[in-house]
């Protein structure tokens, strides 16, 4: 057994197991705590809450609370090992909306027989809570799920492997492309993988001004164009009318790779195709579908990010998704749209550029960080992005009309 397996068993297991627990938020010392806290008091809050619903927002935890939920079909690149399974993600999923946005979260693994059967047990459950966070539901499955409880749900709905992937790699894009001297509609994009992640990454690419038209979409079996008839119906929003049916065949003269994929995908050959000052997101994990040290060798002048944290420009979810929570259940939203999700893209692509705070320096063991080729998108560890994307999306969320409250809230 790895030194690093061993460690991380031990770090899940001792000297509680699990990573999560409840706390107390009220005094519960003697027997007036009690008689407040539980029979008869409890009865009170009871009443308004029967009266009008909202008013759980007031006498609960439920403003606060996040319900983070999975099937366990698609664990991390483990795939499809059952609900029970995905508890250790779905618990440190809860971890990091506590330790990044002070959102009080709880794991929920659902066992089902059908499609059907599980957006019935989320829904049911849902007014629970104030978001729900979808985590490692494999596609196509994932995208019905979605649309049905955000049909159904007056929450936020939020499948994370999408969306929230879909808004850290349109943020680092378009600062890498800033760098590079391009513009993002004028920019050929090559998209290896068409799965949940590569569907929402280029939906949003396209809000941010890029052209469908411009976007190649390969599966494992080439490329997806129009003559193809055994295409998903996602798949088939980026089917081009095109000629080309091979990778080298896109990557001639393409300005940017996008990868969600898998390992070691992107040959040397075919990085060489493209255009001058290519951008290269390779964001398999935990092995890219190029390596770093392989890219760069192979053209000097690319700007190249990851998923991983061992080289620079990590693509990683925990950039916004708590971020984008905290702003949504501040104004108590229903939904997060899209004005919500390019409002995160751009606060988040805004703090790269900024002068890095001590702490982050230190906490990334480096001496120095600069908006440029090997610093297109800020650290995990940033104290800046709970309060500039959470202001952000609070604001769209305002001003497109989502918001149950108005008034924003005053972060520091």
């Amino acid at each position: 057994m790895s030194d690093f397996r061993q460690r991380a068993l031990d770090y899940h297991a001792k000297p509680t197991p699990g990573k999560i627990r409840v706390e107390l938020s009220k005094p519960a010392e003697s027997v007036d705590d009690l008689a407040l806290a539980y029979s008869p008091g409890v009865a009170e809050p009871c009443r308004e809450i029967a009266e009008d619903p909202n008013a759980a927002y007031t006498y609960t935890g439920k403003g606060n609370m996040v319900a983070v939920i999975s099937n366990g079909t698609a664990i991390l690149g483990l795939g499809n090992l059952g609900p029970l399974a995905s508890k250790p993600v779905m618990e440190g999923k809860a971890l990091l909306f506590k330790r990044f946005a002070g959102l009080d979260s709880i794991d929920i693994e659902v066992k089902h027989r059908t499609t059907e059967e599980f957006i019935n047990t989320v829904a049911n459950i849902a007014d629970t809570f104030g978001g729900i966070n979808l985590e490692d539901i494999k596609a196509p499955e994932c995208f019905e799920i979605e649309q049905e409880l955000i049909k159904r749900c007056k929450i936020p709905v939020f499948h994370d492997d999408q969306h929230g992937t879909a808004i850290v790699t349109a943020a680092g894009m378009l600062n890498a492309l800033e760098i590079q001297g391009k513009e993002i509609g004028d920019a050929t994009i090559v998209c290896m993988g068409a799965g949940a992640a590569a569907v929402a990454c280029m939906e949003l690419l396209i809000k941010c001004g890029a052209q469908r038209e411009r976007i190649y979409m390969l599966d494992r079996k080439g490329v997806i164009h129009t003559r193809r008839d055994d295409l998903t119906p996602h798949k088939m929003l980026f089917a081009n009318n095109t000629d080309k049916r091979t990778l080298e065949d896109v990557m001639d003269g393409a300005d940017i790779f996008v990868g969600v994929s898998g390992p070691d995908l992107l040959p040397p050959e075919a990085l060489e195709l493209m255009a001058p000052n290519p951008v290269v997101f390779a964001c398999s994990n935990p092995d890219p579908e190029i390596k770093p040290e392989v890219a760069l060798a192979t053209r000097s002048d690319l700007i190249m990010a990851t998923g991983r944290s061992d080289y620079p420009n990590q693509v990683n979810n925990v950039l916004c998704f708590p971020f984008i929570f905290r702003g949504a259940l501040d104004v108590r939203a229903t939904a997060i749209n899209d004005e919500m999700k390019v409002a995160a893209v751009e606060a988040l692509r805004s703090v790269s550029k900024e002068p890095v705070p001590e702490s982050v320096l230190k906490a990334s063991n480096v001496d120095s960080l600069t908006f440029g080729k090997d610093y297109i998108i800020p650290k995990p560890m940033d104290p800046r992005l709970c309060s500039r994307i959470a202001r952000a999306v609070a604001q769209a969320a305002i001003d497109s009309g989502v918001a149950r409250l108005e008034v924003m809230p005053d972060y520091q």
